[in-house]
């Protein structure tokens, strides 16, 4: 991968071959080939770059910070209202009332606190983003997401006690380990909570994620190449 990130020529071009790629990997898990819908991450790339990818037909992004996708996205979505949002990375409850604002989907909720918080803002503004639970499969200190042991306890309190609308799981599995047993575990999870989405996977191992049930893989350097760092 080169360091410096797509030219606007490349983005359509490294599309189509990640969606390739998501469809042979359906296909290899004798699944249907639109099983896995392609997040496009864009955190930290500029909005000419997204714009990019949407006008070659990409309809789902995914944007790491609040703060960011505030001064990037309500422009870009006035001229494509049809483009659906996650936020995939960690979320402060400060920052709630923005996010529910922004975001379609919320992939991080992970705590108590933050799901109290959501639920009060949802009722608020009579708005309500599907959210997915974080779980930290490693149990990695350094991470966010709720513990493997926690997480049905966890699930159940945003359900039954704030009344979110959970449909699904998340994870982000260590660097260092084999994503498979993360993807295992996080499917296993799902399947016993009656929870239908799987948010798992990023560029270098999302053809694995399908393979143990991803129904969203999250890729961004495959299609934008190497992040722009942010002052």
């Amino acid at each position: 991968m080169n360091s410096e990130s797509h030219s606007a020529a490349e983005i359509p071009s490294r599309l189509d071959l990640v969606q390739e790629d998501i469809r042979l990997a359906c296909e290899a898990a004798d699944r249907p080939a639109n099983a896995a819908k392609l997040v496009a991450v864009s955190k930290t790339m500029p909005a000419a770059a997204v714009a990019d990818a949407i006008e070659a037909g990409q309809r789902i992004f995914g944007e790491n910070r609040v703060q960011e996708a505030h001064g990037k996205w309500p422009a870009l979505r006035d001229l494509h209202p049809d483009v659906e949002l996650h936020l995939i990375g960690p979320l402060q409850t400060n920052k709630v009332k923005e996010a529910v604002a922004l975001f379609d989907v919320i992939e991080t909720v992970d705590r108590p606190k933050l799901a109290r918080a959501l639920a009060v803002e949802m009722e608020r503004v009579a708005k309500r983003p599907r959210c997915f639970v974080q779980v930290n499969t490693g149990e990695e200190p350094q991470k966010a997401g709720i513990a493997p042991d926690e997480a049905p306890e966890f699930v159940t309190l945003c359900r039954e006690t704030f009344a979110l609308p959970i449909v699904g799981l998340m994870c982000i599995p260590p660097q260092d380990e084999e994503p498979a047993m993360h993807f295992a575990l996080l499917a296993k999870l799902a399947g016993e909570l009656g929870l239908k989405e799987l948010s798992m996977g990023m560029s270098a191992d999302f053809e694995t994620a399908i393979m143990f049930g991803a129904t969203y893989v999250r890729v961004g350097t495959a299609i934008f190449g190497a992040r722009v760092l942010l002052e």
